[in-house]
């Protein structure tokens, strides 16, 4: 095969320099350059020359695949940004103070928690693995006036706004995420316990549709990921968890005739953008693999422990996944300003913690989280460091976090109904 090496302008200026074999070159700046019959890519590796393979792409030698336990990237896209929207740029830096705060980085952990330093950037065949190439190419040309205006609005609806850096970052924030996937599955080749993965990323990905953007989304992180996962990887069954507390539209209607991708969704019932309905199960071969379960405003903890118990652990062990990926919003925690349930610290460990030992028991540990939702700096932030003690295997601090006076009764009988009607609808 001749070897072929795309590289971003802005990082090369020297000669290429080559390394036997058919995957890898590098530039004389340490960029990893992969060639295979796939879209190439380019990753930062400062610190050593090492060869790649098609079951390590990520290039990630600083990982120690036997004792991490999270690896988690983070992709803040500072310049995408606009004040007092709820989707600014403040959101993944105050995840990443907090877990700092907490101790809860390589700085504290060494091997056992892992930052994943370079990564990939997505292509347009990753990104059109979901999305249409009008989509992709409109996005790009729409920068041009992003970066006259400074601000544009690039959804009818209003929400999703763009800047100059808008298409760039959320290339890298999707890229961040297969950076992951790779690094998840070369663990699991070689560990039992491989590490959960957890893209910190922006802007979020589950409202974003085949063919555009969508309530904050731009592109489908999670979706782009489940597709590249079987690309790749050749994980052809993959499982995606939503928690959002609103319904993950945009992967829902990718996925919405596939039966090697089952999609559940938990979200409140009426919120933003009023789509999940629970007789919304599929079709044509992929009828029964998409699961929606809208929950009365006011649910809580106690509801999403049953909706575990009773609803994702009876699918996920029926479909027998390869791989869990996971849309890990945190606005439903009783302090979002964006809806109304009243999930706390706790209620994410609780999650995190049930996921992981889901993807142990039935896909050998692959498993990765991508940020969604979470307007709430603080619940954000608490929560996301609770979810990687979850992770960790360390006791949860949500009864220092968490205030109960702000809780109330949940509507029991309600939420009850629900899971009645949707184990009926799917026969768990």
């Amino acid at each position: 095969m001749e070897l072929q090496f795309v590289f971003h302008p802005s990082l090369f200026t020297g000669r290429m320099r080559f390394i036997s074999g058919p995957f890898v070159g590098m530039c004389e700046h340490n960029y990893c350059l992969i060639s295979s019959m796939r879209p190439r890519l380019f990753i930062k590796h400062p610190n050593s020359w090492r060869k790649c393979t098609k079951a390590s792409i990520s290039c990630s030698s600083e990982i120690n695949e036997s004792t991490a336990k999270v690896i988690y990237s983070v992709a803040p896209a500072m310049g995408h940004n606009q004040e007092a929207h709820p989707e600014c740029s403040s959101r993944v830096p105050a995840i990443v103070t907090a877990l700092e705060k907490a101790e809860l980085t390589p700085k504290f952990r060494g091997s056992e928690i892992i930052q994943l330093q370079t990564f990939r950037t997505a292509t347009v065949e990753d990104i059109a693995s979901v999305h249409s190439r009008s989509y992709f190419f409109g996005l790009e040309k729409a920068m041009e006036q992003a970066s006259e205006q400074g601000f544009i609005h690039i959804d009818g609806s209003g929400p999703t706004y763009a800047t100059a850096t808008t298409f760039e970052e959320s290339l890298v924030a999707a890229g961040a995420g297969l950076s992951l996937v790779d690094s998840v599955v070369a663990a699991s080749k070689i560990s039992e316990n491989p590490p959960v993965g957890f893209a910190l990323i922006r802007p979020p990905g589950h409202h974003a549709v085949p063919t555009g953007p969508m309530g904050f989304c731009v592109f489908g992180n999670v979706a782009i990921a489940a597709r590249y996962a079987q690309r790749v990887h050749g994980l052809k069954r993959v499982f995606i968890i939503d928690f959002d507390v609103h319904h993950g539209n945009g992967t829902n209607d990718a996925f919405y005739d596939d039966p090697d991708i089952f999609f559940l969704s938990t979200h409140q019932d009426g919120s933003y953008p009023g789509t999940g309905k629970i007789d919304n199960i599929g079709c044509g071969n992929g009828e029964g693999s998409t699961l929606n379960l809208s929950l009365a405003g006011g649910s809580g903890d106690i509801a999403m422990r049953t909706v575990f118990d009773q609803v994702i652990v009876p699918s996920a062990q029926r479909f027998k996944p390869d791989i869990i990926l996971v849309s890990a919003g945190y606005d439903g925690h009783v302090l979002d300003p964006l809806a109304n349930f009243q999930f706390t610290t706790g209620t994410y460990y609780m999650l995190a913690s049930n996921i992981k030992q889901l993807a142990k028991d039935l896909c050998g540990g692959r498993c990765v989280f991508f940020l969604e939702g979470g307007y709430n700096l603080d619940s954000l932030s608490n929560s996301v460091a609770d979810s990687f003690r979850a992770f960790i295997g360390e006791p949860s601090m949500a009864g220092k976090l968490d205030n109960p006076g702000f809780l109330y009764d949940e509507p029991s009988l309600k939420v009850k109904q629900a899971i009645q009607r949707i184990k009926h609808l799917h026969s768990l």
